[in-house]
């Protein structure tokens, strides 16, 4: 059986724009692709009081599929009630519940990783959510909230509960994204439950992602930073698993599918989105040699036909 490979979900990044990149990317090399994207997560709450915003941002486009749509809460009933209305509006093949997210905005609610600290809430979040559905429901959490054993015991709890399937990031929810994830306690989660178990963290090449497989024995793997600026990485991976050499990819693969981005975002999000693209920019770019001049120009483009000038003229300036 060939292991899972997944977009990480990763709020404000992985929108329907850059599933669409990523997607576009893996075709390209790949006509039986394993890629399922998690989407960014969205707040029960928005989508219970109707916010329009928020439910847009669970509209799945063909290309996506197949899509899990990830949500986030800590009220069961009302994470329920979300889950269903997203079902019941778009169809995702799955709902994945965030127990993992770290940042303040989000703990300070008792959202994301705070719901490690009362797995009998989590439990109920999750059977309540699962009762409701008739399609898998997994869990997204963390190595735990300040130790990296406490994922164990939680992971047992979840399955318990009902969840189809549990992601686990190898860092703690005190780490946030600094250190090094800690494979070995994902590893005693695979053995520890009986469900299917994806690994995530620290996974920005081929190597890296089938070295993490063998350490933690797990079912697959979500990438999440690894995949920012690199859609290749997950059609490089489909090649390693047929036994083709992964593709190298040049300055000028690098700015065409930038460009196809870009469109694609100002599709999704309109003419004067630019600045909140800039944060992929800054991704794509990050270890090209010779790039640091430019880079500063395109933080100050405002118009799409700019982007396109400085990636054209340092293309040019290159051969």
């Amino acid at each position: 059986m060939h292991p899972i490979i997944g977009l990480s979900p990763m709020a404000d990044m992985t929108d329907s724009a850059f599933s669409k990149i990523v997607r576009s990317v893996v075709s390209k090399y790949s006509d039986k692709s394993r890629l399922i994207i998690f989407r960014e997560m969205v707040s029960s709450e928005a989508i219970v009081r109707d916010s329009k915003k928020t439910l847009e941002m669970t509209k799945i486009n063909s290309y996506e599929r197949p899509l899990i749509q990830q949500i986030f809460g800590s009220n069961p009933s009302t994470m329920a009630k979300a889950a269903s209305i997203i079902v019941e509006k778009y169809s995702p093949e799955g709902i994945d519940i965030n127990m993992g997210c770290p940042v303040h905005k989000m703990i300070s609610n008792f959202n994301g990783a705070a719901l490690m600290k009362d797995p009998e809430l989590a439990s109920k979040i999750v059977k309540t959510v699962k009762a409701s559905l008739k399609i898998p429901v997994s869990v997204k959490m963390r190595a735990g909230w300040s130790k990296h054993d406490e994922c164990i015991e939680f992971a047992k709890v979840i399955e318990d509960a009902g969840a189809d399937l549990i992601t686990v990031h190898g860092r703690t929810q005190k780490q946030g994204y600094s250190g090094i994830a800690n494979r070995d306690v994902v590893a005693k989660v695979k053995s520890s439950i009986s469900i299917p178990v994806l690994y995530n963290g620290d996974i920005f090449s081929c190597d890296d992602f089938f070295n993490a497989l063998e350490q933690t024995k797990c079912d697959g793997a979500l990438i999440a930073r690894g995949a920012l600026g690199n859609p290749w990485i997950f059609a490089q991976i489909e090649q390693c698993l047929t036994r083709q050499e992964p593709m190298t990819i040049t300055l000028k693969d690098r700015i065409s599918v930038v460009l196809e981005h870009l469109d694609a975002h100002i599709s999704l999000h309109g003419e004067k989105s630019l600045p909140t693209f800039r944060k992929h920019l800054s991704w794509y770019f990050k270890s090209v040699p010779k790039f640091k001049l430019y880079k500063i120009d395109l933080m100050k483009a405002r118009q799409k036909s700019e982007i396109i000038e400085i990636l054209n003229d340092f293309l040019a300036k290159q051969n």
